[in-house]
C-alpha cells in the first residue's frame, strides 16, 4: 500500500509540473496568430441551440463561473450544477469525482429556455468559445453547422483573446485541483452515500437526499 501511495504521490507531481510547464506555454500564444487561424476557419452561429442540447453534451464549470451564474439566476449551487457521473467510490461508499457540470433538464441545458440561452450574458466560457478550443495550445474545433461562416476580423481578435484565457483558466484550475486532492483508498458503492466533488477549491460533500433532488 505505500508503495502504490508513493507511486500516485509521484505520478500527481508529474501531472503538475507538466501543466506548469503547458501554462507558460500558453502564455506565449500569440492572440493575433490565433485570431488570423480562425478566421480562416470561420464560423458565424446558426442560432440552431444543438450545442445545448444533447445525450452527450456536457459544459464544465468552474468555482467562480458557477457563483456568477447563481448571482445572476438567484439559484442555489445545486440548481445551477450537478457532480459529473464518471468516478470512484471510496471504502465508506462516497462517490468522488472531478469539477462541475451544468444541470440539465432531459437533455438540454437548463438555462435554454424558448430557443434560446437564458443566462447569455453570464454563459460560462466554455459556451463563449465554442465551437473552438485549444489542446496543447492547438486550435481545434468541436462539430458544428457555424463553421465555415463569414467572421469579421474583430470577432476573431475576440475569439482568439477568450480562447486563450479560458486555456490558461483551464489550466491553473487543474493545477489547483491537483494541489488540494486528497487520495482516498477504493471501495463499493453502497446504499446512502453521499457524493465528493474535487475542484481547485478542494473538496465538496454533497448528501445522499441532495442528489436525489
Amino acid at each position: 500500500m505505500e508503495r502504490e501511495d508513493r507511486v500516485r504521490r509521484s505520478d500527481l507531481l508529474n501531472r503538475i509540473a507538466g501543466l506548469k510547464e503547458a501554462f507558460l506555454a500558453a502564455k506565449k500564444l500569440s492572440p493575433t496568430k490565433l485570431a488570423a487561424r480562425i478566421r480562416n476557419i470561420g464560423y458565424h452561429c446558426q442560432k440552431c441551440g444543438e450545442c445545448c442540447r444533447g445525450e452527450d453534451n456536457s459544459v464544465v464549470v468552474f468555482p467562480d463561473e458557477i457563483r456568477q451564474l447563481i448571482v445572476a439566476t438567484g439559484q442555489e449551487w445545486l440548481e445551477v450544477v450537478v457532480p459529473p457521473k464518471e468516478g470512484e467510490w471510496d471504502k465508506d461508499g462516497c462517490f468522488h469525482t472531478l469539477e462541475w457540470r451544468l444541470k440539465k433538464e432531459g437533455e438540454s441545458c437548463r438555462f435554454y429556455q424558448n430557443g434560446r440561452c437564458s443566462v447569455y450574458p453570464d454563459r460560462p466560457m466554455l459556451c463563449r468559445t465554442y465551437p473552438f478550443y485549444l489542446d496543447n495550445c492547438e486550435l481545434m474545433c468541436s462539430e458544428c453547422r457555424g463553421l465555415d461562416g463569414k467572421m469579421e476580423s474583430d470577432e476573431a481578435d475576440k475569439m482568439a483573446e477568450q480562447l486563450i484565457m479560458r486555456h490558461l483558466v483551464e489550466i491553473q484550475e487543474a493545477i489547483a485541483l491537483l494541489e488540494r486532492y486528497r487520495d482516498f483508498e477504493r471501495g463499493e458503492a453502497r446504499k446512502g452515500g453521499g457524493c465528493i466533488v474535487h475542484d481547485s477549491e478542494g473538496e465538496h460533500w454533497i448528501a445522499p437526499e441532495k442528489l436525489m433532488r
